[in-house]
């Protein structure tokens, strides 16, 4: 009896490991879709970059919608020069949108016509189980 308390007991203090190994690999893995994500958005290809969204993004926003949009902010701010992670949020519940695991993802960011600026990429993990980028804004 007293072994299997010590097994409960170290399985206790190795939850919270696993939880933040776990959540590190899902931060890293929507790093990784945000990022790939704003390469297309950098190259200009908006099409792609609607295709690559959340089936919640698609949803939602038109990819004709998308295009347009993206194309004026881009044009308003110019080529981005440089951008690094500066934080990300981790959230099961954000308004407006149904319950799931978000991770909002935030960047400063450089571009020709603004020097300094804040993207927010809020990523989702998808119904395909791959993260997603379900929203962008520039500040």
């Amino acid at each position: 009896m007293k072994r299997i308390i010590i097994l409960l007991a170290a399985g206790l203090f190795l939850w919270p490991a696993f939880s933040a190994t776990k959540l590190q690999a899902s931060e890293n893995q929507a790093i990784e879709a945000a990022t790939a994500w704003l390469a297309l958005v950098d190259r200009g290809d908006y099409e792609k970059s609607w295709q690559e969204t959340s089936t919640l993004f698609k949803k939602t926003v038109t990819i004709g919608q998308w295009t347009a949009a993206v194309k004026n902010a881009r044009e308003t701010l110019g080529d981005v020069v440089s951008r690094k992670l500066s934080s990300s949020e981790e959230h099961t519940s954000l308004p407006g949108v149904p319950d799931g695991s978000y991770i909002i993802l935030f960047f400063d960011s450089s571009f020709e016509k603004k020097e300094k600026g804040l993207e927010t990429v809020t990523t989702m993990l998808d119904t395909d189980g791959r993260w997603r980028v379900s929203g962008y804004f520039v500040h």
